[in-house]
């Protein structure tokens, strides 16, 4: 995965310096979220993560600034996580609260539109893109079907058009993704689903996110001799180990972990250990998911 590039940063700060808020979006923009049809309140996922939370962890993504205002909301992600019920609700009420924390985090970078000197701070700015910047190709293993243009989207900015494909198998929509890739875009609900069976699904050998956030995952020799231990660094080496781990610090880990520090932060729970997957050996170079 790559983090957003220097020069979408520096469009974000020009229009911060030239104004604009979240209030102040243009002739003929809704800043607000767009209202699913289906409000909640959370049910027992909204025990670990409230409106109120959400917001607190999302404070800027429907800013005047950001591309995807007013797509992400509370209640598109507490319908899209229904199909999930493991999601949040394994273990305990710190492991169910990390693995919340563990989640917007590493979707939190996905989709950043933060810079050091951002208003609210760095880590303020997660959910602010839907599609990956200036995406270099169109992610077409020819092994598979090539039907469109499968660059990042959604809060996981899933990419490639395998796993499009198994992503809409897996959600029970056959190939409807692969023809339409663009309904990750477009659906706010699709899209969480998209970012949370990424999160749930193993791909051996790798484990799921889920299975090793709520330490159900135990490493085998091989991944003890490559550094492969439990704790948010994995998830880490899941989503995009090929490109950011085994090579010494970068930012792009460093990023991912001030997102997991500060919103462990705002849940009042410790993060735990290896956070990180600098000395960790990736487990290959074909990735499910990619990034801005």
């Amino acid at each position: 995965m790559r983090l957003v590039g220097s020069l979408l940063i520096f469009s974000l700060v020009l229009s911060f310096v030239l104004g604009g808020s979240a209030q102040n979006c243009g002739s003929g923009v809704v800043c607000g979220e767009r209202d699913t049809g289906h409000g909640t309140d959370g049910g027992e996922l909204g025990e670990i993560i409230s409106r109120e939370m959400f917001e607190d962890l999302l404070p800027y993504r429907n800013d005047a600034r950001c591309p995807a205002r007013g797509f992400y909301t509370y209640d598109a992600f507490i319908e899209a996580a229904q199909a999930f019920p493991a999601f949040g609700n394994s273990g305990n009420d710190t492991m169910r609260t990390r693995e919340i924390a563990a989640f917007f985090a590493q979707t939190g970078h996905e989709t950043t539109g933060g810079w050091p000197d951002a208003p609210g701070g760095e880590y303020a700015w997660g959910y602010c893109f839907i599609s990956e910047v200036s995406p270099p190709s169109p992610y077409c293993d020819p092994n598979y079907p090539c039907r469109g243009k499968y660059y990042g989207r959604g809060p996981i900015q899933l990419s490639w058009n395998y796993n499009y494909l198994r992503c809409g198998e897996g959600l029970g929509l056959g190939e409807e993704l692969l023809n339409n890739p663009d309904l990750l875009a477009t659906d706010p609900v699709l899209s969480f689903k998209s970012a949370i069976w990424f999160w749930m699904t193993a791909q051996p050998p790798k484990p799921s996110c889920h299975e090793v956030i709520i330490d159900e995952w135990k490493p085998s020799a091989n991944d003890v001799n490559a550094g492969r231990l439990p704790g948010y660094g994995l998830t880490t080496n899941i989503i995009n180990g090929g490109i950011e781990c085994g090579q010494g610090g970068n930012d792009a880990v460093r990023n991912r972990i001030g997102f997991f520090t500060t919103f462990c932060g705002k849940f009042g729970i410790q993060p735990g250990d290896n956070l990180d997957c600098y000395n960790q050996r990736p487990y290959g170079l074909i990735l499910m998911a990619q990034s801005m």
